[in-house]
């Protein structure tokens, strides 16, 4: 059977990253994640995630500035991909189809997504506001990607799949974000096979064409 080919952008550090893109090359080995993964971008040359590219033979693409429509869509025309899985990718995306680009958000969108709400600070802020009675848990959200033109639309697009992350009162963000994490881990493979199979879409334009599997839930509550 002839498997969809999925990209995956994960920015990671100079040091290190790339957990998210480590652990769908272990969903698709173990065949829980139905893909062929063409290639991981990063626009760090050496650092977390080009470590685990090399390390489980996948191969890897450097993507320094200009981070814009031209060349994003090089490197999606070079490889084949026709999904992108955007892991910790830190950078505004332009060109690519919202019907095929998904991302995974640490927090519950779209109250803390946009501009600056990357790893630590969703967990800080969501901390801050369960200490003020805001909310009473946390959120692992994934979504479709729309355009970006500027910063302020980080995190757009529609959310296709939500699962709540407990916070119990001791918790600070560092330990929100371990249990973020692995839900994270435990779900973004399974959601991001159901979309490359084609059991969740959009039209990429209106969200109320957003399609889940019959009897399936995209808000689980954990």
């Amino acid at each position: 059977m002839k498997l969809p080919k999925l990209i995956i952008f994960s920015s990671g550090t100079q040091t290190h990253g790339g957990s998210g893109f480590e652990n769908l090359v272990k969903a698709k080995n173990e065949g829980t994640l139905r893909a062929d993964i063409v290639a991981v971008v990063s626009n760090h040359e050496n650092g977390g995630v080009r470590e685990k590219a090399d390390r489980l033979h996948v191969p890897f693409i450097h993507f320094p500035k200009p981070w814009n429509e031209e060349n994003y869509k090089k490197i999606i025309l070079e490889t084949g991909a026709e999904f992108t899985a955007l892991s910790g990718w830190l950078k505004l995306v332009r060109g690519l189809s919202p019907k095929t680009t998904l991302n995974i958000h640490p927090g519950p969108l779209p109250k803390f997504g946009g501009f600056g709400m990357y790893g630590h600070f969703v967990h800080e802020a969501v901390i801050a506001a369960f200490k003020q009675g805001e909310v009473t848990s946390s959120e692992v959200c994934m979504h479709f990607v729309t355009e970006s033109k500027s910063v302020s639309d980080y995190d757009k697009g529609p959310v296709f799949f939500r699962i709540s992350v407990p916070i119990e009162k001791e918790d600070t963000g560092e330990t929100l974000a371990d249990r973020a994490n692995k839900i994270e881990h435990k779900y973004q493979p399974i959601i991001t096979d159901l979309v490359v199979n084609g059991e969740i879409s959009w039209d990429g334009i209106n969200p109320e064409s957003l399609k889940v599997p019959k009897g399936y839930t995209y808000h689980i509550a954990q």
